[in-house]
C-alpha cells in the first residue's frame, strides 16, 4: 500500500519559560498519512530505519519507511486496541495492548505475533506504556491501577497494585537501569523497586498537576508533563528535588514528554497544536506548529537528528529534524 508523503515547513517560535514568543525562524517539518482509520497512538523508530506504530483504531502493529511512505500493516488479534510500543533490547517492538489485555511481541522479521496475556486476577488494566530496565525485564503501566513486569525468557508475568488506585500512564527507565511511572489521575510519580516491585510515591510541587508521561534524561533525571497545570517538571533523584516550568500559551495543555540525545526535552502541546521544544541549559522553549489541524500527538520518541510522534486526530506520522 503506498499513501502520498506530505512536506511542510512549520513556523518556530521561541520564549523564555515566563515570556510569550518573541522571535521566529523555520524548521523543516514533515507529515506521513498512514492508512485512514488506524488512527496511530504511540511510534518507535525501528532498527531498519522505518518506524513502527500502533494502530489503535484498527488493532494493528504499522511500519512505515519514511524514504517511500509506504505502511504496513501487521493484524494483532481480534480486539486488539494497541496503545503503546517501544523497541526492546532484542530489536523486537512490545506493545501494551489494551483490547487484548496483553503485552504483545510482533518478530521484525518474522512478523510473528505473541502475546504475554495478563493474569485474570489482573482483570481489565487499560495498558498503557511499556519500559525496559537494565535487566532486560519489560515494565508496563495499567490505567485501571496496576503496573507490571514481563520477563521475556521465561514468559513470566506479574502485575502490582498500584498506591492511590487508578492512573498509572507514563514509564521510563534511567541510564543506570531505575524505573519510574507517572499516574495522570493520581498526580505523582512513582519509582520502582525492580527487584521487589514496590513502588514509591515522589509528589511533583504542584498538587493535583496531572502527571501524564516520563522521560529520562542522559543523567538520569526523570522529564514529566503535567497535563492539568501546564508545566514541565524535573525531578532529579540525586538531590530529591523537584523544579517545574510554566509551558508558554494561553492555554498549555502538555501530553507527551521526551528527551533526545542532546538533553533537549520535547513536549506534544494540545492547547497549541505544536511540539515544543525545551533547552534546560536556557530555560526556553521552541514552539514547533503541526501542519495539519487537531493532530492530538499522544507520544514522541526519536532517534539520532529525528524526533518522531504520532498525530492520532489526522492518522498521520509526523518527523521533525533536529540536525
Amino acid at each position: 500500500m503506498h499513501w502520498p508523503v506530505a512536506v511542510a515547513i512549520a513556523a518556530v517560535a521561541t520564549a523564555s519559560a515566563s515570556a510569550a514568543p518573541t522571535t521566529e525562524t523555520q524548521l523543516r517539518v514533515r507529515e506521513f498519512p498512514v492508512p485512514s482509520g488506524t488512527h496511530p497512538h504511540d511510534v518507535a523508530p525501528a532498527r531498519d530505519g522505518g518506524v513502527w506504530f500502533t494502530a489503535q483504531g484498527s488493532g494493528d502493529l504499522g511500519w512505515l519507511d519514511p524514504a517511500t511512505g509506504r505502511a504496513r500493516l501487521t493484524p494483532l488479534g481480534q480486539n486488539s486496541a494497541p496503545h503503546g510500543v517501544i523497541v526492546g533490547p532484542d530489536g523486537a517492538p512490545w506493545i501494551t495492548d489494551g483490547g487484548l489485555n496483553a503485552i504483545v511481541r510482533v518478530d521484525p522479521r518474522s512478523l510473528a505475533v505473541t502475546r504475554f496475556p495478563l493474569p485474570a486476577s489482573a482483570g481489565y488494566a487499560n495498558l498503557n506504556t511499556a519500559t525496559f530496565d537494565g535487566r532486560g525485564i519489560l515494565w508496563f503501566t495499567g490505567q485501571s491501577g496496576i503496573y507490571g513486569r514481563v520477563d521475556p525468557g521465561t514468559g513470566k508475568v506479574r502485575v502490582f497494585p498500584a498506591p492511590h488506585g487508578a492512573g498509572p500512564y507514563g514509564i521510563t527507565t534511567t541510564p543506570s537501569g531505575a524505573v519510574y511511572y507517572t499516574s495522570l489521575a493520581g498526580s505523582y510519580l512513582g519509582r520502582i523497586d525492580v527487584r521487589t516491585g514496590k513502588a514509591t510515591v515522589l509528589r511533583p510541587p504542584t498538587a493535583s498537576q496531572g502527571a501524564r508521561r516520563a522521560w529520562s534524561d542522559s543523567r538520569g533525571r526523570i522529564w514529566v508533563s503535567e497535563w492539568n497545570a501546564g508545566k514541565l517538571a524535573r525531578f532529579e533523584p540525586a538531590r530529591k528535588r523537584w523544579r517545574e516550568w510554566r509551558v508558554p500559551g494561553a492555554n498549555p495543555m502538555p501530553y507527551a514528554v521526551y528527551v533526545d540525545e542532546r538533553d533537549k526535552v520535547w513536549l506534544s502541546d494540545f492547547g497549541a497544536n505544536a511540539l515544543v521544544r525545551f533547552d534546560p541549559l536556557t530555560s526556553r522553549f521552541t514552539r514547533v506548529r503541526l501542519p495539519s489541524a487537531n493532530a492530538a500527538v499522544r507520544q514522541i520518541l526519536g532517534r539520532q537528528d529525528e524526533v518522531w510522534g504520532a498525530e492520532s486526530g489526522t492518522d498521520k506520522l509526523v518527523v521533525v529534524h533536529t540536525g
